[in-house]
């Protein structure tokens, strides 16, 4: 019994010499007693880490308009302080914490709780709200880094160009390009008119999709006079584009077998170009107006304008 009473007091008596040699600046560090680190009678605490970036953060952003865009900060450590977002252009103050502190509800903070990441979202980003971003931390001094949001203009495009003249039998080839998108889109929808082009309808057509060239193509195999129509391609992430088929019976030149597409524009610069060598013959130019005559007739005979009904344009 004696000797379990000594043991049981044995240890506060040492923790009380402890406190005691602290209290009076003359304890040795060194003390196998001691339970503190000691320098000159203070008691000494590790440094505070500091909050840090993690430069390893992509900082360049792209997004297409109408598009939400992300911009993503990273901050190891960051302990009781608070994230900001600024604009920097008008060093507006968009966010701090996950609080949003504009009247412009598309900006938003997303953050969750035990991540290092702090997410500025802008919702239905435009052009206007390109330019340099700043995360802020609130040390002090401050730290920041920069982001830089680029909000473009997405459009896709068909290849074969606003109209397109087809004769019946051949296949109808559309290639739609989405143009500047930001990111791959997700699906690429093709319309004939405002319905989905349905492939149980008729056999022999066929989508096939790209993402990482962000392409699409249409195809059409054995087109009929029934397959004429406006199509319209529409990615996820751009606005869509049109064309304007015409699937035409009776022979017609060789050309527009691959879909050859005549527009306004082309039958004016040919008559253009025609009119210049009229008017300025000599014996080369000569040879060339015969050339673009005949070139002439062809792009007449295309678009399904008889030569003989329009009389005002024969310059000969």
């Amino acid at each position: 019994m004696r000797t379990a009473t000594r043991n049981k007091t044995l240890f506060p008596r040492i923790l009380y010499n402890s406190l005691t040699r602290l209290s009076a600046g003359g304890a040795d560090s060194t003390d196998p007693d001691s339970i503190f680190a000691v320098s000159n009678g203070t008691v000494e605490t590790e440094p505070a880490v500091q909050p840090t970036f993690d430069n390893a953060t992509k900082r360049e952003y792209t997004a297409a308009v109408g598009q939400p865009a992300y911009l993503h900060c990273r901050v190891k450590n960051l302990g009781d302080r608070s994230v900001s977002w600024i604009r920097k252009r008008d060093l507006h103050i968009l966010t701090v914490g996950v609080h949003t502190y504009s009247s412009d509800a598309r900006f938003a903070a997303l953050h969750t709780d035990g991540s290092d990441e702090w997410t500025l979202r802008v919702a239905h980003a435009q052009p206007r709200d390109s330019g340099a971003y700043e995360c802020q931390v609130s040390t002090e001094p401050k730290i920041s880094l920069s982001f830089w949001l680029t909000v473009v203009v997405s459009k896709a495009e068909i290849l074969s160009g606003p109209e397109l003249f087809v004769r019946a039998g051949s296949d109808i080839n559309l290639t739609c390009i989405a143009r500047h998108a930001p990111d791959p889109p997700s699906f690429i929808y093709w319309y004939r008119g405002t319905n989905v082009v349905n492939y149980a309808q008729r056999g022999g057509i066929s989508v096939e999709t790209e993402q990482r060239t962000r392409t699409s193509r249409l195809l059409i195999a054995r087109a009929s006079p029934r397959d004429s129509g406006n199509y319209t391609c529409a990615p996820s992430s751009s606005d869509s584009a049109s064309v304007v088929v015409h699937v035409v019976s009776g022979e017609r030149p060789a050309a527009m077998q691959s879909g050859a597409t005549i527009s306004a524009p082309t039958l004016l610069y040919t008559l253009s170009t025609l009119t210049n060598f009229y008017f300025h013959r000599d014996s080369l130019s000569k040879l060339i107006f015969d050339i673009i005559y005949t070139q002439y007739h062809f792009l007449l005979a295309l678009s399904n304008i008889p030569f003989q009904n329009n009389p005002a344009l024969d310059l000969r």
